[in-house]
Parts: C-alpha cells; sequence; structure tokens
C-alpha cells in the first residue's frame, strides 16, 4: 500500500494478536514486542513483521506504537525505563494505548508523550475477543484532534466505530460508562434468567419472545442461550471485568458520580471467583444462582 507506515505493536494477548494481525494484512510494518518472546515469534511466523527484544525496539523507527497489555502497572513498565517505548519514540510519532485503564495514567502519559515530541491517544476498546479477531472493535480515544485524524486511518483497520470522545482521558472515561453499561445489564439478565428458570418456564422460548421487544440487548441476543447452557468461554473474563469496574468505582469516588448498582455487581462478580469462575466470561454472573 502506498501509505504504508512503519507500526510498533506491543502486548500480543488476546486482544492484540488479531488486531496487529489486521494490521499487517493491511500491508503496513510492524515491529511487535510481547513479554513471552515466543508468542511474538509465533505471530512473526504467521503474519510477516518483526519481533523484537524490547518495547524501545518496537518504537524505535515506527510512525506509531500501539500499546495493547493488562493494566496501569503493565502500561508504566513498557513505556518508562530505558528499554521503554518512550526511550525509542521519535519525535512526532504517536503513542497508542489500547489497554483499559485509568484516566490518570492516560493523563500523565500523555505529558510524558509530549515531552518527547511525540502525540498520545488513549484509545480503549470493546467488542471483545471476537471484535478483535473480526476487526469491528469500537474504539474509544481521548487526546488532541490532529493526533487523531493522522492515527484514525490505523485505528479502522480493527474497528467498525471509532470516535474522539474528548482530551486525554476521555476514552478511558468513556470505556468506564461501557463497562458500568454492561455489568448491569448482565446481572438484569442472570436474574431474568433465573427467575424463568425457577418459574418453569423454557428460558430459550422466553428470550426468543422478550428480545423482539424492549428488552432486547447484545448481551441477550448473543449471551442468553449460552448462560442457559452454562457454557462461559467467550472472551473476557471475570478477573478482567473486576479490574475494570474497580477503575470506575475509583474514578467515580473522584468526580462524585454514584454507582451502586457497579457496587453490588462488582461484589456479585467476586462471588463468581470465589466460585472458581475467575477465568469464565463476564455472563457467568449467572452462575451465583446455582
Amino acid at each position: 500500500m502506498s501509505d504504508a507506515r512503519t507500526i510498533g505493536f506491543v502486548g500480543l494477548g488476546v486482544m492484540g494478536y488479531p488486531m496487529a494481525g489486521h494490521l499487517a494484512r493491511a500491508g503496513h510494518r510492524l515491529r511487535v514486542f510481547n513479554r513471552t518472546t515466543s508468542r511474538a515469534n509465533a505471530w512473526a511466523a504467521q503474519h510477516g513483521g518483526l519481533a523484537v527484544a524490547t518495547p524501545r525496539d518496537a518504537a524505535t523507527g515506527a510512525d506509531c506504537v500501539l500499546v495493547c497489555v493488562g493494566n496501569d502497572d503493565d502500561v508504566r513498565a513498557v513505556a518508562y525505563g530505558a528499554d521503554g517505548i518512550l526511550a525509542g519514540l521519535a519525535r512526532d510519532a504517536t503513542l497508542i494505548d489500547h489497554t483499559t485503564a485509568s484516566a490518570e495514567l492516560a493523563r500523565e502519559l500523555a505529558a510524558a508523550a509530549a515531552d518527547v515530541g511525540a502525540g498520545w491517544l488513549d484509545a480503549p476498546v470493546s467488542g471483545g475477543q471476537a471484535g478483535a479477531e473480526n476487526g469491528k472493535l469500537t474504539v474509544m480515544v481521548g487526546g488532541d484532534a490532529d493526533v487523531f485524524r493522522r492515527a484514525q486511518p490505523v485505528l479502522e483497520i480493527f474497528a467498525r466505530a471509532v470516535r474522539l470522545m474528548g482530551p486525554a482521558g476521555a476514552g478511558q472515561l468513556t470505556k468506564m460508562v461501557n463497562q458500568i453499561c454492561i455489568a448491569g445489564v448482565l446481572q438484569g439478565l442472570s436474574e431474568g434468567l433465573h427467575f424463568a428458570e425457577r418459574a418453569g418456564l423454557d428460558p430459550l422460548a422466553v428470550v426468543d419472545v422478550i428480545a423482539k421487544g424492549a428488552a432486547q440487548s447484545w448481551q441477550m441476543e448473543n449471551r442468553a442461550p449460552t448462560m442457559v447452557r452454562r457454557e462461559f468461554d467467550f472472551g473476557f473474563a471475570v478477573d478482567w471485568m473486576r479490574k475494570d469496574l474497580r477503575i470506575a468505582l475509583e474514578a467515580a469516588r473522584g468526580n462524585g458520580a454514584r454507582l451502586p448498582l457497579t457496587a453490588l455487581v462488582d461484589q456479585f462478580y467476586a462471588d463468581v471467583q470465589a466460585l472458581g469462575g475467575g477465568r469464565n466470561d463476564t455472563s457467568s454472573l449467572i452462575r451465583r444462582f446455582d
């Protein structure tokens, strides 16, 4: 492609691995880093590009560097230090963080990127593993409008929706809203299915009917049948959801928002963890009723 870019990609987990794959198939030149070296080597063998030894190596010579790791501490670990991304990031390059992390971290790294003459975008994603694999993620972005415009063609490669939500941190705050809403919907769906089962109704027949009315949701359409079958292997894990809800609850304490349902569902997810379901997907809230 005539507008091919050199892209550093740091973090090849269940989300990052396919996201980087879409970029390679679109013709971009990738330099990839993963803490588990064998996974980076496997990605390079499958998609081409270059597996490198440090985050700094991934950033060296890159037009933009995309990060997709676990939490705030993981982002700091790959961003800072002699072998970190910032040490190799070129002036006028862009650092884009797809990790679901805190807005405070986003603002911190926006300033750190500016110190080396680079741009910054916090760009958490929604859509889960399936969305990453199918190139249909939703990307919520915080940062400077000019930096966003330059990066948008890259982000659109693995997304069905990309939107700038405001300055640095706004992407992360929007993702918190996303997780707050998902938690409430899944709790309601779990209770509804539990009630249907206890009432002697066919829960799948119930869902088939009510999904055509006002109760319809993505979770109902895509997860209710698997919840009835007690199948919970569909990507985004309870352990990660609790991390995201903790971030949202901490932000709420700072801005004065009241999230009573979110706090309650967070504790319900703790119950699922206690049942050994930390790696179950988020629809496993219904396990509490068993």
